[in-house]
Formats: C-alpha cells, sequence, structure tokens
C-alpha cells in the first residue's frame, strides 16, 4: 500500500500515484478530501483512508465505495446503514498508538459482532506501530499482541480479511511481519526512517533555487534579521530566491545547515526569513546570479538529506517533505534504472 497522503508527502499525489499505478496494490490517503482526488487515477475499491471520517462524510465515502477506516461497532454500523452493499472497511485495532482503533482488550469481541453486520464486509484489520524506529521490544511485544488477536478471530471463522501492519520503519525492521500487505510512506520517497538503512534507499526529491544575487559584505557586518550573525572577515555571499514560505524551515537558521552550489557545501548565514536565505560562497569563486543551488537532494558528489535539514532544524523528515509549499513548482523526470545509475556514476 502506498501512502500518498498529504499530497505524496509534498511531492505531487497525482504524479507520484501515476508512477506507482503498476507498481502498488493500494493507496493510503488520510481523509476524504484526499481520495475524492484520487479517484480521478486509482478505482476507488483501491483507496484506503486511513484516518476517522467524520460521519457528515460516511454518505459520500458509500458513494465512491472508498475502504474507510473503522474504530467502533457504532461507525460500522452506521456505514451498514448507508450502504445497499456489503461495504468493505479496514478495522484498525489500537495496540499502543492511542489514536484511533477497537480497543485491544475487547477487540475480538467487538470485531466479531462487526462480522455479523449484513452489510458489512471486513476487508482488511489493521494496527499501527508507533515505535517500530525506536523501541524494539515494545514492537515486538505489540506484534505478539495483535497477532495473537487475528488467530483467535481466524479461529473463530473469520479468516477472509487481510491484514497490515508494518509502516517503513516496521517493513525494514521486522520484515517477518508482513503479512499481506506494508504501508510504505516515508521509504517510498527514498529516506530511511532506519539511518542505518538509509544507503539502501535514493532520495526521489531534489529541492532547488538559483542564486539571485552576489555581495562581498565587509568584516563586522550583520546578516539578516535579528543580526544574528556578524561577518568575522570579508565574506562573499549568494542571496538565494527562497525562504521559510516555501518550505525551507526558519528552525535551519544558525543551525549549521548548508547548501550544494557546483556540488560543494556552502553555509546558510543567519536567520531564514520569508523569501531569501544568505550563504557563504568566500570558498567558491566565481559563483555568479543565476547558477542553480541545491537545497536538498543532490549536486555533483554532494548530498544533503532531508534526514540532514531534519535533525538541523530539530523536526522529522516527514515534516520536511511535507512543508515544502505550494508555490515550489514540482518537475517531474521519469529514469529507468540504467539512466538512473548512468547519471550517478
Amino acid at each position: 500500500m502506498a501512502i500518498v497522503k498529504a499530497n505524496a508527502y509534498g511531492h505531487g499525489v497525482l504524479p507520484v500515484t501515476r508512477a506507482l499505478l503498476t507498481e502498488a496494490e493500494a493507496f493510503g490517503v488520510a481523509n476524504l478530501a484526499e481520495a475524492v482526488q484520487l479517484s480521478d487515477v486509482v478505482a476507488p475499491e483501491k483507496i484506503f483512508i486511513l484516518g476517522t471520517p467524520l460521519s457528515d462524510e460516511r454518505r459520500e465515502i458509500v458513494h465512491y465505495g472508498f475502504i474507510p477506516a473503522v474504530s467502533s461497532f457504532e461507525e460500522a454500523a452506521a456505514f451498514g446503514q448507508l450502504s445497499p452493499n456489503p461495504l468493505p472497511v479496514n478495522i484498525t485495532i489500537d495496540t499502543g498508538m492511542g489514536r484511533l482503533g477497537v480497543n485491544e482488550e475487547d477487540a475480538v469481541a467487538k470485531i466479531r459482532k462487526i462480522a455479523a453486520l449484513p452489510r458489512i464486509e471486513i476487508k482488511t484489520i489493521s494496527t499501527h506501530l508507533p515505535v517500530s524506529d525506536e523501541d524494539d521490544a515494545f514492537t515486538n511485544d505489540q506484534l505478539a499482541r495483535f497477532e495473537n488477536i487475528v488467530e483467535q478471530l481466524r479461529n473463530l471463522g473469520i479468516r477472509s480479511p487481510r491484514i497490515h501492519v508494518l509502516n517503513s520503519a516496521g517493513a525494514i525492521h521486522f520484515s517477518g511481519h508482513a503479512h499481506d500487505l506494508a504501508r510504505i510512506g516515508l521509504a517510498l520517497y527514498g529516506s530511511s526512517p532506519i539511518p542505518s538503512f538509509q544507503n539502501e534507499l535514493r532520495g526521489v526529491m531534489t529541492l532547488k533555487t538559483r542564486v539571485t544575487t552576489v555581495r562581498t559584505l565587509p568584516a563586522g557586518h550583520g546578516v539578516s534579521y535579528g543580526r544574528t550573525y556578524i561577518t568575522p572577515s570579508p565574506t562573499r555571499t549568494a542571496i538565494l530566491g527562497l525562504g521559510y514560505a516555501d518550505g525551507y524551515q526558519r528552525h535551519l537558521s544558525n543551525q549549521g545547515a548548508d547548501v550544494l552550489i557546483r556540488g560543494q557545501r556552502c553555509p546558510l548565514l543567519g536567520r531564514v526569513t520569508m523569501d531569501q536565505i544568505i550563504v557563504d560562497i568566500t570558498a567558491l569563486p566565481g559563483v555568479e546570479a543565476g547558477e542553480e543551488v541545491v537545497l536538498m537532494g543532490r549536486q555533483g558528489g554532494g548530498e544533503i538529506l532531508a534526514s540532514e535539514l531534519a535533525q538541523k532544524a530539530g523536526t522529522i523528515a516527514w515534516e520536511i517533505f511535507t512543508g515544502i509549499s505550494y508555490r515550489v513548482e514540482r518537475i517531474y523526470l521519469h529514469q529507468n534504472e540504467d539512466s538512473a545509475q548512468a547519471q550517478s556514476a
């Protein structure tokens, strides 16, 4: 199941989904609005709404035939009353996330009751792993508890539902519990939630801008709002046409962030502003206005990962991706494996 919620993690949901149509069996979104948008390119019966729908959204979900997440008998019954035919649903079980799902203590009884509803078809049963990238002991216990519930349900004759539990970190670190589907989000875009696995992935997105102005500042000159950086000596700077309104986080200010120009790292100076940032190009002579700058991705022999930006901004790679704003133009390049390897070489 390709997770394409939040505009495919900021990458652009429709182009990404089209590229995955022959690779993914199902697609996961957060809410009804995202499901409706996705239905332009994906059959509704392959679209899972992973968040809890509002009560006034149920009729439209039934109309389209999306697969909703159901966390209680009452929700399932309400869907059943609106559907003329058995509606496929995803029953979620809360085994530790605390966000949605049938409580695991009475999950067997509740799911057995849901299974008896005449116009509800339990298509899948799932749970969510909150610490599969952090806590092996808890995750192993959580998986064992979930699988025990599944086994009890099968012993009661509820055998047809497919099972999905693994997110990206789970698929990397707990692949022995793959079951029928894996919900791959972050790793799908080339960023690993398990740092030791990053070399196995290739980033999908490159975030670029251009140099708009080149200036030389004298020693003792302030840079950007607040004058939080003062030049210690004459400093050649490049002003770049991108800021926090584009998704380059303000929290990167004065945190040792770099950009790539001609494949070389150039340090960010001072605070990130709404539309512009300033970098030090003293060690890179000859840079001129109009040159390409990479803020995330590869250029020449250099690379800046989303995880690096996240660490320096005090956040996570998911927020780096999804925070890239609408005014950043998305340009899509399709490469086969051979051409991608040739280009990287």
